[in-house]
């Protein structure tokens, strides 16, 4: 059962490992080629790229656990280090990426006119830009965290690197790593959901405002409402179920229940890999060059099967 159990889940990790590198991939690609082409790209444009980029590093640490987990016996302590503050720093920017999108889309509606919100929306590049140097506080934090405990368990073994102990090594730093980053992610979960609670209280009130007649899809302010709103409702789906794959993992690797832990990591890779195909279907220029790339592979591959005479 558990040689079947480890294929599967291999099988469904390369599956999400392709899906989520394919449209992180086109997300880079194409604001890249934009880019140089018209020699400046729009604030969002830039948090996408360096969201979608973090979020391939964040794909291939998973997949490289996952390697590593199987494969303990050959990893070293400078591996294990390297590893799991990777995979920190990865989800680190790909979590505060994403609630700096979702607060953009916040401030991108118009028709909102207390004085706090029109004072932050001038500023709002300098606002994303001031909230992520502040918070990598939390970043230096939960890194000189692992490395105390890193560096003590190591001592406290006298240096041995045998496999029993790189087991119990590599087994509790993945617990204090899932246990930290469940508690560094509530701070952008709870911000994203405030700005989710923002924009419909924002969208009510500005159809209250409107005649029963024009709430169509003609009204471009609701058409905004409505597209940020689909954008964070998939954001905070998938966010909150990846705070519960840490959560449960975290509990899991505690009391040591592989299936659960193993469950648990192939959920969370649901989000950096799906979201970002939300985003490109959000998004009228993405969704465009993924069609056109999608036909381009229609036209090709039904050139191969057409027999030659």
């Amino acid at each position: 059962m558990v040689p079947v159990l480890h294929s599967l889940s291999t099988i469904i990790l390369i599956a999400e490992f392709v899906w989520g590198n394919l449209s992180n991939g086109l997300i880079v690609l194409k604001n890249c080629i934009d880019w140089i082409n018209k020699k400046e790209l729009s604030t969002v444009d830039q948090i996408l790229i360096v969201l979608a980029i973090s979020r391939i590093s964040l794909i291939w640490e998973t997949l490289i656990i996952w390697v590593k987990d199987q494969l303990i016996s050959s990893i070293t302590i400078e591996e294990l280090k390297i590893i799991v503050f990777s995979f920190i720093l990865s989800s680190h920017f790909s979590l505060w990426l994403a609630t700096a999108l979702s607060i953009f889309y916040l401030f991108r509606i118009p028709n909102c006119y207390w004085q706090i919100f029109l004072y932050l929306k001038w500023r709002i590049k300098q606002l994303i830009v001031h909230m992520l140097l502040g918070i990598l506080v939390f970043l230096v934090a939960n890194m000189i965290q692992i490395t105390i405990t890193l560096e003590e368990r190591f001592y406290q073994y006298g240096g041995n690197t045998s496999v029993n102990s790189m087991e119990t090594e590599f087994s509790i730093l993945i617990e204090l790593m899932l246990f930290n980053m469940t508690m560094f992610s509530i701070i952008p979960f709870s911000l994203a959901l405030i700005s989710f609670l923002l924009l419909i209280f924002s969208l009510w009130k500005h159809l209250q405002k409107m005649p029963l007649n024009s709430r169509g899809d003609r009204d471009p302010s609701a058409t905004a409402h409505r597209n940020a709103l689909r954008i964070l409702v998939s954001f905070l789906l998938l966010y909150t179920i990846y705070f519960l794959s840490l959560l449960i993992s975290w509990i899991a690797q505690k009391n040591q229940s592989e299936l659960v832990h193993i469950i648990c990591m192939i959920t969370s890779l649901v989000y950096p890999s799906l979201h970002s195909y939300i985003l490109i279907l959000g998004n009228y220029k993405l969704k465009q060059t993924s069609l056109w790339v999608m036909r381009q592979l229609g036209c090709r591959m039904k050139r191969q099967n057409t027999p030659t005479t």
